[in-house]
Parts: structure tokens; C-alpha cells; sequence
């Protein structure tokens, strides 16, 4: 579509230079005028219906072909340098369309030369010129194949490497993960017996070290889901307060074990965000606080910006130097420096943060000075009005430390150590537990199902919770635990009423959803 409007501007610089006569002149113009127009009815169906449309790309490439056929053959050797338009449209074609087109361009490129070699008394004057011509039509869209197959087969080479690399680290997360949650569960039990001083800073310890392993084994699921190029955001109206709140209560334990006081000023706003996305950079830049300011306070702001919102999490910590700042999102970077303490992490954090921050058209400022602290902030939040709140009855029942006593729980796991100490600690809790290792072959009356989702070839936990519901005639209410990406967890299950808990979970967290459970049972 560019080649009418170049043709007819060489044309008239030719003509207004004499360098062509007027006979010659009113020859090529009209010419020109007829595709001029095929180019601008082109132009217009694209506005109106943009998209891939093969059809109509074909038909453009044959008015580009067709005009430069005309212009060449019609004005002999001063439209020679026309050529260098039919060489770059058939190098353009391949470049934008890859090899299929590029061969089809290469095809048609050569019919043209033919046609103007065949009738044109000049051009059939010039047979080494034609051949040369010819020649390079050939040579030239041949050497960009070559390019292009090299440059598709170490992208694919690359693509599958990076694949490959993110599928093993996410298949030995997983694999890692079983022990570690069943190490935790075990870990709570023994928290809650009787134990001496001694034993339960032994207890405390292993707990801080499980809080470790667990945040990085969380960090590789996060790159691997963020590399498979399924995560996409889902908008929805926050309250950003209590999702603050939510997360410095995540966050108690693991403060405590840095010495850190964590400051929360935020008003009750509102923020449209995806909640995983959001929650999970907020949790990334937390952990590096209390990972690099132990012993110091970290305050969480939230700060108006015209009708948007940031916010910063300020910390008091050693700082990054200022050579360090323009790499700190690449993956795996780390600033070490020398004789530093060997804090763990694999630099995967705020590579994380960046990552999803894009996903939701967000941006990420961190500023820092040497040896007085950092600021990180999310900017670009979107304030919106508070959504209409719909009141519940109250339920008039307290979260009892005794709260889950006579709780069926049919708990499904294939794992024989995480379903022993699932099961322990559910009994600690006062519920009533029944395991099974895939779909259960008793149909009692359950209160709730606890499941693993991924159980072998035989059955998922989607098909056991079905299975659960169809033996008892009911819906009855379901808990996930999963090692795998939860966001692809949700799709397969297809159902949002059913929380999925990413291993290794958190019994406080375990504990906490179980007693809403209840509670929402109990008051339908």
C-alpha cells in the first residue's frame, strides 16, 4: 500500500525535472490513480475491520506487485530504481509474515520481473540486466529464510530451555514441598504439647526454617506460572485496609523471629487490583524488609495521588547502593557485599514484584540510600468508591479455642506422611477425622472434605469432593491443599466457592478456615 504513493512521487519528480516527457507522463499517472485507489479502499477496510485477515493480505500484496509491474515496464530504465521498492516489500513481507509469505512475495516478485521482461522492448534489450535482476530477486529473500529459520529455531531452542527450566523447578517445588508441609503440620502438634523451654525454642527454630524453605519453594511456583504465560489479572474492588491488616497478620510470626515492629497507616480506600497479584508483590517487598532491617521498625503507608494511590513500605535497614539499583529486578541478582551475612533468598523477589506489577499496568519505585534504609512503592493503584456492603445475620457463635470439636472432616491425601500429620493435627483441633488415600469407598455424613488435588492417575481432588457430594446428596462445603500453581488449580476445578491453600500451609491458617467454614455453615 506504500508502493502507490512512492511511485507517484518519483513520477512527478521525474516529470517536474524533465527528466520524462509529458506523453509518458500521462501514460504512468492514470495508472497509478487506479491503484492509488485499490490502495485507499485497502486502507479503509482495515480501519473498519482490523485484525488477521489472510485474505486480504494476499490481495495487497498483488495491487504492490501489479503497480510496480506497471511502473517498471512502462518507464523503462527510469523506473529502474522502482526495483529497490519491489526488493524491500519482498524482504518486508517475509520480515513481518515469517517464511510462508516470504516465499509467496518471492514468487510474485519474480513473476513481475518476468512480465517486464516480456513486454517491454528496453527491458528485453537488457538481458544481463534482467538476469541480475532476477538474481537478486532470488538470492537476497533466500538469505533472509536462512536467517529467519535461524532466528525461529534458537528462540524455540531458548522458549524450550526456559520451559524445561521452569517445569523442573516447579515439579521439584512440589515434590519438596510434600515433607516440608508435613513437616510443618507435625511441627504445630509438638508447639501444642507439653513441652519444656528448651523444646519449644527447639520447635520455634524449626518453624522459623520451615517459614524459609517455604517462601522460596513459593517464589519458584511464582516464575514458573509468570514463564508459562497463564497468569492474567482479574480486576476486582479491594479494600486495601483489611488486605493490609491480612498481611502484617501473615507477616506476625515471621517479625517476631526479626525483631521487627510492623507499622500499618493506612485509611479504609478502596483499590481495583487482583487480589493474588497484589497480595503476593506486597508479601515479596515485606519479606525483604524483614529480611534486610532485622531489629528494625517497617511501616506500610498508603498515599493519595490525584484519584490514584501508592503504597510504600518504608524500612530502616543497610540500604542498596546506588550500582546495585538498576539490576535489583533481574532474576536471581543479589547484593552481596563483602563479609555479609548469608541471608537466604535466590534474588527471584523483586524480579516477581516487576513482573506482576506489569501484569496489572502498575509500577514499581524503589529508592534506597547506603546505610539508612530503603523505600519500595507499588504506584498506579486505582481508588474507587467503597462497594455496597451487604449485611449478614450474626451468627452468634464466638471463635471458641474448642471451636472445631465434633467436626467431621473427610481428609483425602495420597502422601501417607502428609496425611498422618494432617490428620493428627486435625484431631488436636477436636475435629473428627476420616482419611482416605483417593476416593473415599464409606459414605458417612460429612461436615467438610480436606483434600490434596493432585492424588495419582485414579482421581483428583476435584473428582473426590464430586464424589463426597454425590454420596451425600448435599453441597458439602471443600478445602483444597495444593503443591501446584493455584491459579491453574482454579481453572481445572471451575468452582471459586472452594479455597485452594498452597503447601506448605500455614496451620494458623489451616485453623482460621476451618472455623469460617464452620461458621458460615452454621449459619446458612
Amino acid at each position: 500500500m506504500i508502493i502507490t504513493p512512492i511511485a507517484i512521487g518519483y513520477t512527478l519528480v521525474l516529470f517536474q525535472q524533465s527528466i520524462i516527457g509529458e506523453a509518458l507522463a500521462w501514460k504512468i499517472f492514470p495508472l497509478e490513480a487506479v491503484f492509488c485507489v485499490a490502495a485507499l479502499t485497502l486502507w479503509f477496510d482495515i480501519c473498519r475491520r482490523p485484525g488477521n485477515r489472510p485474505v486480504r493480505r494476499v490481495l495487497t500484496m498483488l495491487i504492490d506487485y501489479c503497480a510496480i509491474t506497471l511502473a517498471i515496464a512502462t518507464g523503462g530504465a527510469l523506473m529502474l530504481p522502482i526495483y529497490a521498492a519491489l526488493l524491500w516489500i519482498t524482504v518486508g513481507y517475509g520480515l513481518r509474515y515469517r517464511s510462508g509469505y516470504l516465499l509467496l512475495a518471492t514468487i510474485m516478485a519474480t513473476l513481475s520481473l518476468l512480465i517486464i521482461a516480456s513486454t517491454s522492448a528496453y527491458w528485453q534489450s537488457q538481458p544481463y540486466l534482467i538476469i541480475t535482476l532476477l538474481l537478486t530477486t532470488l538470492m537476497v529473500p533466500a538469505y533472509i529464510h536462512t536467517l529467519l529459520k535461524r532466528s525461529r529455531l534458537a528462540t524455540e531452542a531458548e522458549q524450550a530451555a526456559n520451559l524445561a527450566k521452569s517445569q523442573f523447578l516447579a515439579q521439584a517445588s512440589h515434590d519438596l514441598r510434600q515433607p516440608i508441609h508435613s513437616i510443618s503440620l507435625f511441627t504445630a502438634c509438638l508447639r501444642d504439647s507439653r513441652l519444656g523451654a528448651e523444646q519449644q525454642r527447639l520447635v520455634e527454630n524449626i518453624d522459623k526454617s520451615l517459614h524459609s524453605v517455604a517462601r522460596l519453594f513459593r517464589s519458584i511456583l511464582d516464575i514458573y506460572s509468570l514463564d508459562s504465560g497463564k497468569v492474567v489479572a482479574q480486576m476486582e474492588v479491594l479494600p486495601l485496609h483489611k488486605l493490609l491488616q491480612h498481611l502484617v497478620q501473615q507477616n506476625t510470626e515471621a517479625a517476631r523471629w526479626a525483631g521487627v515492629d510492623i507499622r500499618l497507616h493506612c485509611p479504609p480506600l478502596y483499590v481495583r487490583a487482583d487480589h493474588g497479584l497484589l497480595t503476593t508483590m506486597l508479601q515479596n517487598l515485606l519479606s525483604n524488609a524483614l529480611k534486610y532491617a532485622p531489629g528494625q521498625p517497617v511501616l506500610i503507608a498508603c498515599r493519595r495521588k490525584g484519584t490514584g494511590l501508592s503504597i510504600e513500605l518504608y524500612d530502616k535497614g543497610r540500604g542498596i547502593a546506588e550500582a546495585h539499583l538498576d539490576n535489583i529486578f533481574e532474576e536471581f541478582y543479589r547484593v552481596r557485599q563483602a563479609r555479609d551475612s548469608d541471608v537466604e533468598g535466590m534474588g527471584l523477589g523483586l524480579t516477581i514484584v516487576r513482573r506482576l506489577a506489569t501484569l496489572m499496568d502498575l509500577r514499581i519505585r524503589i529508592h534506597s540510600v547506603e546505610g539508612r534504609g530503603t523505600l519500595a512503592a507499588i504506584d498506579g493503584l486505582q481508588r474507587v468508591a467503597a462497594p455496597v456492603e451487604r449485611t449478614s445475620p450474626a451468627t452468634g457463635v464466638s471463635q471458641a479455642p474448642r471451636m472445631l470439636d465434633g467436626l467431621r472432616v473427610c481428609l483425602i491425601e495420597d502422601d501417607q506422611n502428609v496425611l498422618l500429620a494432617t490428620a493428627t493435627l486435625l484431631k488436636k483441633w477436636g475435629c473428627e477425622v476420616a482419611t482416605f488415600t483417593s476416593l473415599p469407598n464409606v459414605s458417612p455424613d460429612f461436615d467438610l472434605v480436606v483434600t490434596d488435588f493432585d492424588l495419582g492417575r485414579e482421581a483428583s481432588g476435584a473428582d473426590c469432593i464430586a464424589h463426597v457430594r454425590a454420596l451425600s446428596g448435599r453441597n458439602v462445603p471443600a478445602i483444597i491443599m495444593t503443591g501446584h500453581d493455584v491459579r491453574r488449580v482454579q481453572e481445572q476445578l471451575g468452582d471459586d466457592d472452594i479455597p485452594i491453600l498452597s503447601k506448605p500451609v500455614q496451620p494458623a491458617e489451616l485453623r482460621s478456615l476451618l472455623v469460617a467454614l464452620k461458621l458460615k455453615t452454621q449459619a446458612a
